[in-house]
């Protein structure tokens, strides 16, 4: 399916801390088609009919319930959007898997299971397969005759993922290896047919595995969980189990490269799942604040809630820019790509790679936005919020495990500006000489801001302190700067907001030039003054660590003017923002 994203111009994973983009090149809803429109009505119709209904017994665990849901999704080719035609797939877009993944995720149970098969379930071998696995499982992962699961985590490896102890050995007639060892916290671990195990050969060599349940693969009991209890999630025990040497996936020894490229693209989808969760949220709070009385007044007349209100649909409004931009990103790289070409998996691979930063930044930034809208959820529910009967309670605790999902926001936080470092020393962004110049301007005393309140000159001036801070890091920490996780964490937080700010201000530049602009002047103007002054916290605890006495002082006198802004009315905004919401009592642009 061709979208808008294809022509866009191409740009490098991290380059928007160096280059400026002018709003038509980047990719927002708006520009979904008419096509992706239909799947989104599609799956809201699919969720209103199936999954809402059926909510309770999700929940509950009732036998065949979820197993029978899934069926109806694959009945209607949701489960099956990534998979190409030749296995059974509909072999469409990242676009339509984001808009999916966005409309189912207004619950963390269901979301968790649709989300588990289709993402880190079925893209290992669609991406790693040979020909034969792919022929072999593709077509029973469309259709659900097979449900799929990721078995990466152990007892003792969760983050440290290449600490795994499970084993796997060459059977003496040479036509199997044996299996050995025990894996925790598996998505769909109790009802799955077919896992993506890493086992590690000869106890050295990490190697992914197809693994079917039939095999021998038993499970433990469901865990009792915090949320997003109708989900499955199971220990796993791997006791002899003899795996076919065909079933090996990708190359032995080189399980982390798998583990480590579907992840990505599972951050970037969590990220979006976050958005369709925070967007239900939001709808469920506009609606009891509307009907919940006090004082006389239904509490969306008073201030307080309103800017509660406001607040929630800002996040959501910047995390859903930066989600979009990244979608825009990686389809720009994807120009006459068909999975009929014998490369086709190695440039899916390497294009996704290619944004490993910014799909990590999305990640932290998306589950982080769910997490605050859905606690506000509770608070403006009040005690009623804090109580079983009411939606908003069960969002708050699903909310919690996206932090954890796909990687802690703490490891996310490290791949961020790990990955940017990396990819500058490898000559893949030329971010060095950029930092180069914003030194030469501090010790020049010209990094400074022009004083403008324009939102280009908020950004313009993040992008400076992102710079500035690398710069001064690793001045102070050279090769030892890896284990500065402290240093390297608010770096990220200083890049994440700052690629929030610029995705959120072209969407909002772009809106406003296509005559569409609503609600996106107001939450932009908001967001991009608060935005900064989290990048101002940020950068104050880099400088701190990384300079004393003089060159501190100086450091902070360029901080304080980059950082520097004039205030806006954010009462004023956020009350036209509310009345907005208010009005149509969902989320709206």
């Amino acid at each position: 399916m061709a979208t808008a994203a294809a022509l866009l111009p191409k740009t490098q994973g991290g380059a928007f801390l160096i280059e400026d983009r002018a709003p038509n090149e980047i990719f927002t809803p708006e520009d979904l088609t008419e096509q992706h429109r239909s799947i989104a009505r599609t799956v809201d119709e699919f969720w209103a009919k199936e999954v809402g209904p059926n909510l309770d017994a999700i929940l509950h665990h009732e036998p065949g319930v979820v197993r029978h849901i899934l069926k109806k999704a694959a009945e209607l080719g949701l489960t099956a959007i990534s998979i190409p035609e030749k296995f059974g797939g509909m072999e469409l877009d990242l676009a339509s898997e984001i808009i999916t993944t966005e409309h189912l995720g207004r619950d963390g149970s269901y979301a968790g299971w649709h989300s588990g098969h289709t993402g880190i379930g079925t893209l290992p071998v669609l991406y790693f397969g040979t020909d034969a696995q792919k022929q072999k499982y593709l077509p029973k992962l469309a259709t659900l005759e097979m449900l799929a699961a990721y078995a990466l985590t152990e007892p003792q490896a969760g983050s440290d993922a290449l600490a795994a102890r499970t084993r796997a050995d060459l059977s003496p007639d040479g036509k199997s290896y044996i299996l050995n060892g025990q894996k925790m916290w598996i998505t769909g671990g109790g009802q799955a047919d077919l896992f993506t195990v890493f086992a590690k050969v000869g106890g050295e060599k990490f190697t992914a595995f197809l693994v079917e349940r039939g095999f021998g693969v038993k499970s433990g009991a469901e865990e009792r969980k915090m949320g997003i209890k109708g989900s499955s999630t199971t220990a796993l025990y791997f006791d002899n189990v003899g795996v076919p040497v065909e079933n090996v996936l990708g190359e032995i020894g080189r399980g982390h490269i798998i583990a480590l490229n579907v992840l990505n693209i599972g951050r970037l989808k969590l990220a979006a799942a976050a958005v369709g969760g925070a967007k239900a949220v939001l709808g469920i709070s506009l609606h009891y604040a509307k009907e919940r009385k006090a004082f006389g007044s239904a509490i969306a007349e008073f201030g307080a809630i309103r800017h509660k209100l406001a607040e929630m649909a800002i996040r959501i409004f910047a995390t859903e820019s930066s989600v979009w931009r990244i979608v825009g990103q990686i389809e720009s790289q994807l120009q006459g790509f068909s999975w009929d070409r014998p490369d086709a998996s190695q440039t899916m691979l390497k294009v996704v790679e290619e944004y490993a930063a910014e799909c990590s930044m999305v990640k932290v930034f998306g589950s982080e936005m769910v997490g605050y809208v859905a606690d506000e959820g509770v608070q403006i529910h009040g005690g009623y919020g804090y109580h079983q009967d009411y939606a908003v309670e069960r969002a708050y605790r699903d909310a919690r495990i996206n932090r954890i999902f796909e990687g802690t926001n703490e490891i996310n936080r490290l791949v961020t500006t790990g990955m940017l470092l990396k990819r500058a020393a490898r000559g893949q962004l030329a971010l060095i000489p950029a930092v180069q110049k914003v030194m030469e301007e501090v010790l020049d005393g010209a990094a400074a801001s022009d004083g403008s309140v324009e939102e280009t000159s908020l950004v313009a001036n993040a992008k400076k302190i992102a710079l500035l801070t690398l710069g001064l890091a690793y001045q102070k920490h050279r090769d030892a700067l890896e284990k500065q996780q402290e240093v390297i964490m608010s770096i990220a937080d200083i890049v994440t907001e700052t690629f929030a700010m610029e995705s959120t201000l072209l969407r909002t530049q772009k809106l406003t030039a296509g005559g569409k602009e609503t609600n996106a002047a107001e939450m932009c103007a908001v967001f991009l003054r608060d935005a900064m002054g989290r990048v101002e916290i940020a950068a104050r605890n880099v400088l701190g660590g990384c300079s004393e006495g003089d060159a501190l002082r100086a450091n902070m006198a360029v901080l304080r003017r980059l950082a520097r802004y004039e205030p806006v009315d954010s009462i004023a905004l956020s009350q036209k923002i509310a009345g907005r919401l208010l009005a149509r009592e969902r989320y709206v642009v």
